[in-house]
């Protein structure tokens, strides 16, 4: 039966229906209950849900209330919330298809290595807050491969013709040919894809996404840009666009999804913090 006001808050159980390789370090995994009959995206291209994992060894089992964990039980025991995009739904099946990310640790990444049909998983949502602008002459959308999802949801919806500027940094290339094929990079528009090796260098190691982006020969017009990924080259690309480039802040949608070195956790009390700093980035003399 159909839920005809899901509420984002209201915790769903869902049962994993397949998993797939997308590349080493991407697994494609498809969820499906009842309750997503009729889950309410399509409005924004960076959906999003929030899965609520028990720790290991956790006193409790699905389905739980999370207040009640929080009220009754010691911090250590509570659940870990961890967020990921909806890269496809099927309101009729009641399924979401989430890519994950995974290198071996952390709480999500492993889950999903272990996952088989029919293990179960506790979801919120769904969140979202951008969709390319129609109107906009030129797009620029750019992070890494936690952002790879989003922006193949968002590219079919750019308008023939219209130039879509594309940097991703990804691992290697072996990464990189498994995504180009399944990931599901391919738009309308006029798509100006340029990948990203790390080859074993860390994600800070030096801003390869802000050079890349200082190089573009960027079209007059009025452009909108999509940025995220990891905290710290958020903020720096950030910088640039509106600094350098001019970009309307309106037209800007640039927020970390993870930070380096820190959990999902460890990321949401940093995050007021780098808000007042990436606030404070911006040349008010423009």
């Amino acid at each position: 039966m159909v839920r005809a006001a899901l509420s984002p808050r209201v915790p769903i159980v869902t049962e994993v229906r397949s998993t797939e390789n997308l590349t080493p370090h991407m697994i494609r995994i498809v969820l499906g209950a009842d309750e997503l009959r009729g889950f309410p995206v399509g409005e924004f291209t960076d959906h999003y849900v929030k899965l609520q994992l028990p720790p290991p060894g956790a006193s409790y089992r699905l389905p739980f209330d999370p207040a009640e964990v929080r009220q009754d039980l010691p911090k250590d025991q509570w659940h870990r919330q961890r967020t990921y995009t909806v890269r496809d739904a099927d309101p009729e099946a009641g399924t979401i298809t989430i890519d994950f990310i995974t290198h071996g640790s952390g709480l999500a990444g492993p889950w999903a290595e272990a996952a088989r049909p029919g293990d179960r998983v506790q979801l919120v949502g769904p969140g979202g807050a951008y969709a390319p602008d129609p109107k906009a002459d030129w797009h620029l959308l750019a992070g890494d491969e936690a952002v790879i999802p989003a922006i193949a949801v968002a590219l079919p919806r750019i308008p023939a013709g219209v130039p879509a500027f594309v940097v991703l940094e990804i691992e290697d290339e072996i990464e990189q040919r498994g995504l180009e094929t399944r990931a599901g990079l391919s738009t309308k528009a006029d798509l100006r894809l340029t990948w990203i090796h790390r080859d074993g260098a860390g994600h800070t190691d030096e801003p390869r996404i802000l050079n890349l982006i200082e190089s573009l020969d960027l079209p007059e017009g009025h452009g909108q840009a999509f940025v995220h990924g990891e905290a710290g080259m958020v903020r720096e690309v950030r910088r640039h666009l509106a600094n350098e480039r001019a970009m309307d802040l309106d037209q800007l949608s640039a927020t970390g999804y993870w930070k380096y070195r820190r959990t999902e956790e460890g990321w949401r009390e940093d995050k007021p913090e780098w808000k007042r700093l990436a606030e404070q980035d911006l040349d008010r003399t423009l």
